[in-house]
């Protein structure tokens, strides 16, 4: 199974609130992030992507490594996500739907049952932002 690489982020909000996005054409909800360009490491990768999708300008340095998760990938059939993922905490305000993203959410444990959500959110990411409750 051709493996696709990835920087992922999960982002608390003031609230405890987790961000998740979907990208046009889909209808899986994932954590914010996307492939590397040519040369960067996972955090710089993180650092465009939320920049570019979000309008969210962050610090390499203020990144949290969580580690590196493998699930199947949401949108490319036959393929597997090898996630590399961070944690950061911002202001609920301070983003915006940009470039190839359709929406975002902010959501809580009691969303889980509803809403359309990636393997790699469900089974990894998910249960690391909130410990217990998934």
């Amino acid at each position: 199974m051709p493996d696709i690489h990835v920087s992922a982020a999960i982002i608390h909000d003031e609230d405890g609130r987790v961000l998740v996005v979907r990208k046009h054409g889909t209808t899986k909800f994932m954590q914010p992030g996307g492939k590397p360009e040519a040369g960067e490491n996972a955090a710089q990768t993180l650092a465009r992507e939320l920049d570019e999708e979000l309008g969210l300008k962050v610090d390499e340095a203020g990144l949290r490594p969580l580690g590196r998760f493998i699930s199947a990938a949401a949108n490319e059939p036959g393929h597997r996500v090898v996630a590399d993922a961070f944690a950061l905490t911002i202001e609920a305000d301070t983003v915006t739907v940009q470039a190839e993203l359709a929406e975002l959410r902010w959501i809580t444990p009691a969303d889980l049952d509803t809403l359309p959500l990636a393997p790699l959110s469900v089974e990894h990411l998910l249960p690391l932002a909130w410990p217990g409750a998934v």
